[in-house]
């Protein structure tokens, strides 16, 4: 309560948080009125606007849900013909020239992508607008434009990262006897691993996708920021701004819930993707 109102707030008024938020009972009490809470889907109200917090978290997980789907669409359609591209000539120049690029866009954080974007596309160009959001149901074609931008920020980076993984996994896969058949069958390098390599290759790039949510979750709460976007970022650092802790523990445990979520969806992939998990499953 002290943290919240502040240190110049009188005792009076502390005590008085206390009790309306039942912060003067046990912890025991407050964790089962927590737990109890998200059961029946009552996340509580903010200590600072008195609003319901359940109803802040609904409207803004929507628009950030937006962003990370953008973001790893970018992600994985750059970083998949990127990556095969860079395991297929990593004997050549243009390889290794690739995989220096890539190492490069590793190294840049999400927010120095969106600053230098923004530079560019909307303050030099004028072809994007530099920030903002309008929901896809008013107005679809400026909800595409502002989306750019961040969906680039966030997916150019990861797709780096990701691009990476693609190459050591097609490099794997280029080893195994079957491609060699393939190959020796006529079939050029690239046919042979469309058409036989590509759906084992990407088996440990499922993985790294489900590992990455984490980190888009990361960088999408400094890009909301840098983007003025409405999302649960934006919300987690008014919330940590203000000292609203119980907003910040509940948009915390809304983002560790995606995480679990989508490493179940990757469980469930993998059985589609790669038969001998399916074998061991039964």
């Amino acid at each position: 309560a002290r943290v919240a109102l502040g240190v110049n707030a009188s005792e009076d008024a502390v005590q008085q948080l206390r009790e309306d938020f039942g912060l003067n009972r046990s912890l025991l009490v407050q964790y089962l009125d927590w737990a109890g809470g998200w059961l029946r889907a009552d996340l509580g109200v903010s200590y600072v606007s008195r609003l319901p917090i359940g109803p802040q978290i609904g409207s803004r997980l929507t628009v950030s849900a937006w962003l990370i789907a953008a973001g790893m669409s970018v992600a994985v359609l750059a970083a998949v013909p990127l990556g095969m591209t860079m395991a297929l000539w990593h004997r050549r120049r243009s390889g290794v020239a690739l995989t220096a690029l890539s190492q490069v866009g590793v190294a840049v954080p999400a927010f120095v992508a969106g600053i230098v974007l923004i530079a560019v596309f909307a303050v030099q160009l004028r072809w994007l607008p530099a920030g903002g959001w309008t929901p896809p149901q008013r107005d679809v074609g400026m909800f595409a434009r502002q989306l750019v931008l961040p969906a680039l920020s966030l997916g150019l980076v990861q797709g780096a990262v990701l691009s990476r993984y693609v190459r050591s996994a097609v490099l794997d896969v280029m080893r195994e006897d079957y491609i060699r058949t393939a190959m020796a069958k006529g079939r050029s390098r690239w046919g042979a691993l469309v058409r036989h390599g590509l759906r084992n290759a990407a088996i440990p790039v499922v993985t790294v996708l489900g590992l990455q949510l984490a980190t888009l979750l990361i960088g999408a709460v400094v890009v909301e920021r840098v983007f003025v976007i409405p999302g649960l970022g934006s919300l987690l650092l008014d919330g940590v701004a203000d000292r609203d802790l119980l907003l910040v523990q509940n948009v915390v445990m809304v983002l560790v819930l995606a995480v679990i979520v989508v490493n179940a969806i990757v469980d469930i992939a993998y059985l589609i993707i790669d038969p001998r998990v399916r074998q061991v499953a039964r």
